[in-house]
C-alpha cells in the first residue's frame, strides 16, 4: 500500500467529513435548535464528551473510507504491475495473462490498460516468433552462407593450432615426463619444485588448447537432435578433461536453425568454463515446456563480477547473449567471485493453441 497516497486520502476525507458535520450543525442551529451546540460542547455520553465521540466517529469513518478507496484503487494496479514484471522476465505464457479485469467505476481505466498489456504481450510473442524465423534463415555472402565461411575459417585455424601448438605441447609433456622419471633425490628441492610447476603450466595450457579447439572446430548437429548433440559434446569432454560433468536434457521441438544456436551456445559455455572458470564441476540443463525452452549452464569455478564483465565486454558471454536475443529470448548471468557461475537462458515458443489462433 502507498502510505503517502493513503495519508492524502485520509486527510481529504477528514476535511470532507468535518465540513459535513459543521454543515449539519449549522443547519440545525439555523432551523431553531440552538441547544445543539450546547449539547455538543457540554453533553456527555457514558461520561465521555459528545464532541470527542463525534471527532472519533469522523476519524474512524475517514480511516475506513480511505483504506477501502486505497485498496479498491490499488488492487487492479497490482495486477498490472505483476503482468509487466512477467513480461520483463519473458514469461509471456504465465497464467496471470488469462486473468480478466472488470472496470469497477467511472474513473477506473485499469481494464483498458490491462487490455493494452495483453496486446503488447501478443506483439512480443509475434516478434519473438519472427526473430526465431529470421535467425533460422541463412545469410548469403556470394554463393556461400555466412555460417559456412566462418566455419571454414575456424576449421583452418583449429587445424593449424592442432598441427603446431598442440603437438608441441604434447611433445613438451613427454620430454618433461622423461626428465622427471630420471630425477634423483640429490637434485635441489627448488629445482624439483620448478619442474613440477612447469608440468602444471603445460597441463593447464593443454586444457586451454582443448577448450580452444572445441570452440574453433565444434562438432555439428548433423541430423542429430539438440539433446543428442549436447550429450555427445559432454560425453566426449568427460574423456578428455578432469571435470565432473552432469546433465539433464529433454527433447526440444525448435526449428533446426534455432536448435543450432542453442547447440553453439552450449559449446561456448563449455569452452568458457574450461578456459576461465577453473571449475571442478559442470552442470548443463535443457528443458522444454509448452511455452518456452530453458537452457542452464552451471559451474563451481572462480566466478567473476557480473558488472565488471559487462563493462569489459566479455566476447564469449556477448556472443551467447546475442544468439539468445536473436531468438527473442532472455539471457541472465549470476556469478560471484569464488562462488561459481550460473547462466540461465529462456527462449519463448508459441503453444499449439496460440499457433492455431494466429
Amino acid at each position: 500500500m502507498n502510505m503517502r497516497l493513503w495519508i492524502r486520502l485520509l486527510g481529504t476525507q477528514l476535511f470532507i467529513n468535518s465540513l459535513i458535520v459543521l454543515a449539519v450543525v449549522t443547519v440545525l442551529v439555523q432551523s431553531g435548535y440552538p441547544q445543539v451546540l450546547d449539547t455538543i460542547w457540554n453533553g456527555h455520553f457514558w461520561q465521555v464528551p459528545i464532541y470527542s465521540i463525534i471527532a472519533a466517529l469522523i476519524l474512524a469513518i475517514s480511516v475506513v473510507y480511505a483504506t477501502y478507496t486505497m485498496l479498491t484503487l490499488n488492487a487492479p494496479y497490482e495486477l498490472i504491475r505483476a503482468k509487466i514484471n512477467w513480461l520483463l522476465l519473458g514469461k509471456y505464457h504465465h497464467n496471470i495473462f488469462r486473468e480478466e479485469m472488470k472496470e469497477r467505476n467511472w474513473y477506473d481505466n485499469t481494464r483498458i490498460i490491462a487490455n493494452d498489456l495483453n496486446h503488447i504481450r501478443e506483439k512480443m510473442l509475434q516478434l519473438s516468433t519472427d526473430l526465431q524465423e529470421f535467425a533460422e534463415a541463412p545469410t548469403f555472402v556470394g554463393t556461400e552462407t555466412k555460417e559456412e565461411i566462418i566455419e571454414a575459417e575456424r576449421h583452418r585455424i583449429a587445424r593449424e593450432l592442432h598441427d603446431s601448438v598442440s603437438q608441441q605441447l604434447f611433445a613438451a609433456t613427454m620430454m618433461l615426463s622423461a626428465v622427471n622419471a630420471s630425477l634423483n633425490d640429490e637434485l635441489p628441492e627448488s629445482l624439483i619444485k620448478q619442474l613440477k610447476m612447469i608440468d602444471q603450466v603445460i597441463g593447464t595450457a593443454q586444457t586451454e588448447m582443448r577448450a580452444l579447439l572445441l570452440h574453433l572446430r565444434p562438432i555439428g548437429l548433423e541430423g542429430k537432435s539438440l539433446k543428442e548433440g549436447i550429450t555427445q559434446i559432454l560425453q566426449e569432454l568427460q574423456t578428455k578433461v578432469p571435470l565432473d560433468i552432469t546433465w539433464e536434457l529433454t527433447e526440444t521441438t525448435l526449428a533446426s536453425g534455432n536448435e543450432d544456436h542453442l547447440f553453439r551456445i552450449v559449446q561456448e559455455g563449455v569452452s568458457n568454463t574450461l578456459r576461465h572458470a577453473k571449475a571442478s564441476k559442470l552442470e548443463v540443463y535443457l528443458r522444454q515446456t509448452d511455452s518456452q525452452v530453458q537452457l542452464k549452464i552451471i559451474d563451481n569455478g572462480i566466478g567473476f563480477d557480473s558488472a565488471e564483465s559487462e563493462k569489459l565486454g566479455s566476447y564469449g558471454l556477448l556472443n551467447m547473449k546475442e544468439r539468445i536475443a536473436s531468438m527473442g529470448g532472455t539471457f541472465k548471468v549470476l556469478s560471484f567471485k569464488d562462488k561459481g557461475t550460473v547462466i540461465d537462458m529462456i527462449v519463448p515458443i508459441q503453444s499449439p493453441k496460440e499457433e492455431a489462433t494466429t
